[in-house]
């Protein structure tokens, strides 16, 4: 495992080309990472402070949310964006293989990518819960994103998630349900909304289906997993059923003999496997992901 995650980073490792003199300022600047709650994240103020913990390729004691900003070649940058979401069973953050390779792997098709780290509520003493703090970290990365979208050249009418695993859970959590109510707050960034324009789920786990049948008004998806994954193969099936009867644009890939965890698949045998992330740009193109949208028409004016 190290050894690939070694030669993944060798692989993306690279000078970035030179932005032309009109790119935005935030792309022009370059990889950065930003701070979603600069105050604290609600829960966590008191140890917002501790510094992260990172072994080998993962990252653990998450308790300042943030997101890590890939940008993509401003010359062939199409204004979407995609914020990644690591899974780890949420006890951890396969943060290279399921976040810098999938961001990389994005920024080739024009797509800008955002990978988040969210509270983990399974790590060893944790006080935070999935679909309290860890789902409230991706909302605020999404209204984060479209309120600063013009800073990296995004389009704020295609922002979407992208989640594997446990990252995949906190994406249908968000995607696929309600809002819970929140009270008011004087914090201007909660007026921005959070949900997500589309949803690529990767191998996804369980604990992301909803309960009911997905609400019509989800986002359009895409799915995949592998046939023989104990773990996410029905989820998977599952989210796309119901995301099909709910009348949502929807779009399923069942790798055949493949188990969990083929993230971008830079090291398997697997031709079908290897180009996935192809098959995910033919999905972002078909459903017009790629292209500039047209500008919403303003409403006429009543005196």
């Amino acid at each position: 495992m190290l050894v690939h995650a070694v030669a993944l980073m060798m692989l993306l490792a690279g000078a970035p080309a030179a932005p032309p003199p009109d790119a935005p300022s935030a792309v022009a600047a370059g990889p950065a990472t930003v701070t979603l709650w600069p105050r604290g994240a609600p829960g966590s103020e008191k140890r917002s402070g501790e510094p992260e913990i990172v072994e080998n390729t993962y990252v653990r004691n998450v308790h300042s949310p943030s997101l890590t900003v890939f940008p993509t070649d401003p010359r062939h940058a199409n204004g979407a964006a995609i914020i990644i979401v690591p899974g780890g069973g949420h006890r951890m953050l396969v943060f290279v293989n399921e976040g810098v390779g999938p961001a990389k792997a994005l920024n080739r098709y024009g797509v800008t990518a955002f990978v988040l780290k969210y509270r983990l509520a399974r790590e060893a003493g944790s006080t935070y819960a999935i679909d309290r703090d860890a789902a409230a970290d991706l909302r605020r990365a999404v209204r984060w994103v479209r309120a600063n979208a013009a800073r990296y050249g995004v389009d704020p009418r295609r922002i979407g998630v992208m989640g594997f695993s446990a990252g995949g859970e906190l994406v249908s959590l968000v995607a696929d349900n309600p809002e819970p109510a929140k009270p008011s707050s004087a914090d201007p960034l909660d007026a921005v909304s959070a949900r997500p324009d589309f949803q690529v789920l990767v191998y996804p786990g369980p604990l992301g289906v909803p309960a009911q049948a997905a609400a019509a008004a989800a986002p359009p998806a895409f799915i995949a997993a592998g046939s023989l994954d104990a773990c996410c193969a029905e989820p998977a099936v599952t989210l796309y059923e119901q995301l099909r009867k709910a009348g949502v644009s929807a779009e399923l890939h069942m790798f055949a003999d493949m188990d969990h965890g083929f993230n971008i698949a830079a090291h398997s045998e697997s031709l079908s496997i290897l180009h996935w992330p192809d098959r995910l740009a033919d999905w972002l193109s078909d459903g017009g992901w790629l292209l500039p949208r047209p500008p919403t028409p303003a409403k006429p004016f009543k005196p």
